[in-house]
Order: structure tokens, then C-alpha cells, then sequence
């Protein structure tokens, strides 16, 4: 059972992993650097657990302890127990949920052992923003899409409003990032994937004219809110693909749009 410890100074160095959680670009910084991610939530918590994440500490109020209890006797990591006003000055919030964990992170798989064995892949260039990024994980795991591959500059699946949009759902999709952009798109092609990029462009197809769902393989490319995908991204692209809309709308959020290729990409299967 973790040894569970009650602390009552904010400047305590055993709290070091939860210090100022609200400097986004610090804890961008911190997190891949120093091998950690929070996860916050009960729920999400367990889960992290769950999908084999070592747990490196957990910070709770009094009260979490016994909600807490089967994952403290489990764990093999301290338990730090502060009040509320504690753990605000130290993270630099008022928590909520009343748990955090720091998790360990695990070494990320290169994109071609990832793609061995999977079918349905999302391709994000670009995507920044860390609330479309946890739900687009989110959508990912809940419509069958097998995994996700990253251009080099999209945000952190791990970071901490990554992980709460997604419900814990960065635990379930394997992911690993591309070394290069656009030239990681050749290692796509080569695994046998048809490259479908998805834009509202006027010469793009029809998605469900495309019939993904009856294709062997299919990675579907993503872009970044509002910009989309570049052009570079486009040109190695085997094919353009849009939702079709109603009403004069032009484009939907990423994270909507997301949810509605998936469905059309995953649904079906190739018959066999």
C-alpha cells in the first residue's frame, strides 16, 4: 500500500510535479521533459492506471482518501493529502475533482511499428489546440479508429485538458508522432494506407461517394482548426475528401468534423 503523507507547505518539494498547472507552455515544456502527465478526476485516474501507467505520486483532499482507497492500496507511489487552499496555491487552480495523479509516460512507438496491424488511422498536422485534440481522441476510441499519428508540431494527447476532454480516451488509442512533415506521409503510403485528406474544398469528393469503410486501409488527415490542412499536407494526399453540408455552412469545428469521418471511415469493414 502506498505510504499516504499529509502535507501542509505549498513550497514542499515532494510537490513538485503539480506546481503551476495552469502555465500552459511551462508544463509543455516540463511534462515531455521530465517523463510525466497529470491525470485528474477519479475517473481518469483510474483509467490511466488501467492502461499501464506507472503512477509517480497522487496529490488528494482529506475526503478523496477513501473514494481513493483501492487505488492507494494498489499504488506503489506516496499519497500526498492537502486542503483545498494547499493544493490551489500549488497548482495554481481550485481542483475540483479533488485527485491528481502524476503518471510516468511511456516511450512512444515509431509510426511503423504502430501502423503494423491497424486499418483505420487518423493523421492530425497541426492540431494545437488541447481541448480538439482530447476530442478527437475521444471519437477516435468510441467510432474504431485503430490509432493516431501525429505531424511533429501538434499538442500533447497527455497534456492535462487533452486527457480530461478525452475522458481518459489517449489511454485506449495508441498514438506516436512522425518524425518529419509531409515526408512522414511516405511511411503511410508504404504501409499500405490510402491517404484520404479531408477539406471543405470545392474539388474534394463526397465522403461516403468515397466509400472508405470499404477500403483495406485508410488514414484520414486532419488539420488544424480554421487553417486546416496545409498545402504541402494536401499534395501527398491520394485523395480529398469533405463532409457534405446543409444550409450555407461552410466547415464544421475539427473535433465535429472528427466525429463525422470516423463514422464514415470505420463503420464498415472491407468484405471479406
Amino acid at each position: 500500500m502506498a505510504e499516504i503523507l499529509t502535507l501542509d507547505a505549498p513550497d514542499d518539494p515532494r510537490l513538485h510535479d503539480y506546481t503551476g498547472l495552469t502555465d500552459v507552455e511551462l508544463r509543455r515544456r516540463r511534462e515531455p521533459a521530465e517523463g510525466l502527465f497529470i491525470a485528474e478526476g477519479e475517473k481518469v485516474i483510474r483509467r490511466a492506471a488501467q492502461a499501464g501507467y506507472a503512477m509517480r505520486s497522487m496529490l488528494l483532499s482529506a475526503k478523496w482518501v477513501d473514494v481513493m482507497r483501492d487505488v492507494i492500496e494498489e499504488a506503489e507511489a506516496p499519497v500526498y493529502v492537502v486542503s483545498p487552499d494547499v493544493a490551489e496555491r500549488v497548482t495554481g487552480y481550485h481542483v475540483h475533482r479533488g485527485a491528481l495523479a502524476s503518471m510516468q509516460r511511456k516511450p512512444l512507438p515509431a509510426a511503423d511499428e504502430l501502423l503494423a496491424g491497424t486499418r483505420r488511422v487518423v493523421v492530425m498536422e497541426g492540431v494545437n489546440d488541447h481541448t480538439n485534440i482530447g476530442a478527437i481522441f475521444r471519437s477516435a476510441a468510441a467510432l474504431g479508429m485503430d490509432a493516431v499519428l501525429l505531424s511533429p508540431d501538434c499538442a500533447d494527447p497527455l497534456y492535462r485538458r487533452s486527457v480530461k476532454v478525452s475522458m481518459g480516451a489517449v489511454f485506449s488509442v495508441p498514438y506516436a508522432r512522425l518524425e518529419s512533415w509531409p515526408q512522414g506521409l511516405e511511411t503511410v503510403r508504404e504501409a499500405g494506407f490510402r491517404r484520404l485528406a479531408l477539406t471543405p474544398h470545392e474539388k474534394a469528393a463526397a465522403i461516403d461517394e468515397v466509400a472508405p469503410h470499404r477500403m483495406e486501409r485508410v488514414a484520414l488527415m486532419l488539420g488544424a482548426e480554421g487553417e486546416g490542412l496545409s498545402a504541402k499536407a494536401l499534395r501527398a494526399a491520394d485523395e480529398w475528401v469533405r463532409i457534405p453540408m446543409a444550409h450555407g455552412v461552410d466547415s464544421l469545428n475539427v473535433g465535429a468534423a472528427a466525429a463525422v469521418a470516423f463514422y464514415a471511415v470505420a463503420t464498415g469493414r472491407p468484405e471479406s
